[in-house]
């Protein structure tokens, strides 16, 4: 019990008996020598919840044990107590606030979540201020850009780490060095080895690996060194296909990242074992079961919390059920882990299915689960998008949820991309017509500025709809329309590219391969950007060509149909709204449908064009507003225990 001082608007101050109920400390960006970090303590008198923040000094051992100095609070004297209403008016609770004014307020009332709800919480609404309660964060990821980079994962961990460290938090990014004997070696030329090597047990044995370090743009960037990460390729595989070690460099990544933490003294001092890890797909789904079954039950990270992001539930991380003693976990953990194939799956008659997946151990074990969209979060689900988890997904929908990647603006920016032939604005678009004339010039098609041109980037494989724009490109280049296409992946789709060019001279380009400059070209050059898949997590390009003024036309799954609007022409009095067309069901006679209407309205309907054209440019499609929805996750991560067994 402890003695408050509480004020009253007439001046009277009283004393009660509160019951402290917790004291949560979080940190501000680094000093020199120390933290700046708030401290929040929650009393209880009754039923009454409140709730005083104050700022101290802090100063992180090596163990992680706080020191507190909180001077100034004490010297504050007494605290105003306001009531705090929710809309409708109603008091939720109250907060003390200090006489000065200059002190930060926090939420006094009891956190709760919704419970059983049926569907992937929302989480519109959030207002974007500075952050009011920082954390310790570690991404453990297995690529991050600008270091590695395949796909979305990578530009993903690589720009929320740094907009999370702008926000106050302390933030270390875990992934692998990759050396592939390449030139993007050298993106790894800045980080240094730490005099700090750890042995890990796993694969039968003691396994040694070695920490380089970067601290740029308010991130630690951790890399793992082991000679598996030291080969030819990418860092999954090379052109015979995946690397048969997967399992054991990933799983090594897990291990080294859990002692991260502990072991590293970035900036003098250590993390701490109070983390909240962000897993990021199977890669790093190891890192919560090892948390749960190795350091928990010995008093090690209880306080730490865990996050998976799936960016991509195809890919889950299964092996054979033989390979659990390599993991390092112990035996009676392979219940979180275990998988059976379905009959129509297995290989033979003799065949039991039986198997480790890596995705499920981690949707086991953490405390909430994201995906990159909030249509991907319902898709993940279903029968059809749950890739035979979707039943266990369904079970944890109370702490699934979906936020919206961002976009690098700065990458990304119409007006001052050196890669585009003319720069432009939402107020001022005659530039992109030279965009489109210039790209029409590079790639040899005919110098028509008023003919539609539609773009298409990306994998040339089944997921992104390719057989469809294949099926469809004879009848839509009956039309006077050009098409871009920029992609490599299945050599199928590759050769057809190149034959459809030659049959189409004057309507049809396509760049086997990718290139960053192109990319940025038939972005801005284009009028309508194609996006067929099958299914999208997320996507990326809808948004980079919104942000150019390229009209998207995409089929109606996960991110894609959460980002982009349909256009009504006939609502707000006839202005019209929406940023683009979705079609549905994923058919060829659809999805020429929808392009039909993209191109009508594109030759016939020039203002309504332009509205479309300005309300996606004016879209926030930022990391800044995607990380204010992930900071309301973190602390609803902090409001139940932790995965105990």
């Amino acid at each position: 019990m402890e003695s408050l001082c509480i004020v009253g608007n007439g001046g009277v101050s009283t004393c009660q008996a509160f019951t402290r109920l917790d004291t949560r400390v979080g940190f501000r960006p680094r000093a020199q020598l120390g933290f700046g970090c708030f401290v929040r303590e929650r009393y209880k008198y009754g039923n009454l919840v409140i709730a005083r923040s104050g700022r101290s000094e802090v100063g992180n051992s090596k163990d992680g044990n706080f020191a507190v100095e909180n001077e100034k609070e004490e010297k504050r004297g007494g605290l105003i107590l306001g009531p705090e209403m929710d809309s409708s008016g109603s008091v939720i609770g109250f907060n003390l606030i200090p006489p000065s004014g200059d002190g930060e307020v926090l939420e006094s009332h009891e956190d709760a979540t919704t419970g059983g709800t049926e569907e992937a919480e929302d989480i519109e609404g959030v207002e974007k201020v500075k952050t009011r309660v920082t954390y310790n964060i570690v991404f453990v990821t297995s690529e991050a850009a600008p270091y590695s980079k395949t796909g979305g994962l990578g530009d993903v961990c690589g720009s929320l780490p740094i907009v999370l460290a702008a926000r106050g938090h302390r933030v270390m990014v875990v992934s692998p060095r990759y050396l592939h004997g390449s030139p993007a070696d050298k993106n790894f030329a800045g980080a240094s080895e730490l005099d700090c090597h750890t042995k890990v047990y796993c694969f039968g044995g003691e396994q040694e690996v070695a920490f380089f370090h970067e601290y740029r743009e308010g991130v630690d960037w951790v890399f793992v060194d082991h000679p598996s990460y030291h080969r030819p390729g990418n860092p999954y595989g090379d052109s015979r296909g995946a690397f048969g070690d997967n399992q054991f460099r990933f799983a090594l990544l897990c291990h080294a990242a859990c002692e991260a933490p502990l072991v590293l003294p970035l900036g003098g001092y250590t993390y701490g074992e109070k983390c909240l890890f962000l897993v990021n797909d199977w890669h790093a789904g190891l890192v919560p079961v090892l948390l749960a079954s190795k350091y928990r039950p010995y008093g090690v990270y209880k306080d730490a919390r865990t996050i998976l992001v799936i960016h991509n539930l195809a890919h889950q991380g299964v092996e054979p059920a033989a390979t659990y003693t390599n993991l390092g976990l112990p035996s009676e953990w392979y219940g979180a882990l275990g998988w059976v194939f379905p009959t129509w799956a297995r290989t033979h008659a003799l065949d039991t299915g039986e198997a480790v997946n890596l995705l499920k151990g981690a949707i086991v074990t953490v405390d909430r689960i994201l995906t990159v969209s909030k249509g991907y979060a319902w898709e993940i689900t279903t029968v059809e998008g749950g890739y035979g988890l979707h039943e266990l997904l369904s079970s944890r929908r109370s702490v699934l949820n979906g936020i919206t990647n961002g976009i690098d603006i700065y990458e990304w920016n119409p007006s001052s991309d050196k890669h585009i032939a003319s720069n432009y604005s939402v107020d001022d678009l005659s530039g992109k017509v030279q965009c489109k004339i210039a790209l029409q010039k590079e790639l040899g098609l005919p110098i028509k500025p008023d003919c539609p041109l539609i773009g298409f980037i990306g994998r040339l494989d089944y997921q992104k709809g390719i057989d469809l724009i294949r099926w469809a490109i004879p009848e839509l280049l009956e039309d006077d329309v050009q098409f871009v296409m920029l992609g490599s992946g299945d050599p199928l789709y590759e050769d057809w590219m190149r034959a459809t060019e030659s049959t189409y001279k004057d309507k049809f380009r396509g760049w086997v391969g990718f290139n960053i400059p192109i990319s940025h070209k038939i972005t801005a050059g284009a009028d309508i950007l194609l996006m067929p898949s099958r299914f999208e997590p997320c996507g990326l390009n809808q948004l980079y060509a919104m942000r150019y003024g390229t009209v998207p036309v995409v089929h109606g799954t996960g991110g894609l149909r959460d980002t982009v609007q349909a256009f009504d022409p006939y609502s707000k009095g006839g202005l019209g709204e929406g940023t683009g067309w979705i079609f549905s069901p994923l058919s060829k006679e659809s999805m020429l449908a929808a392009l039909r209407v993209a191109m009508m309205t594109y030759r016939d309907h020039k203002s309504s064009w332009e509205g479309i054209m300005k309300r996606g440019m004016a879209k926030d499609s930022t990391w800044e507003n995607a990380a204010v929805h992930y900071e309301q996750v973190f602390e609803w991560a902090f409001i139940d225990p932790p995965y105990i067994k």
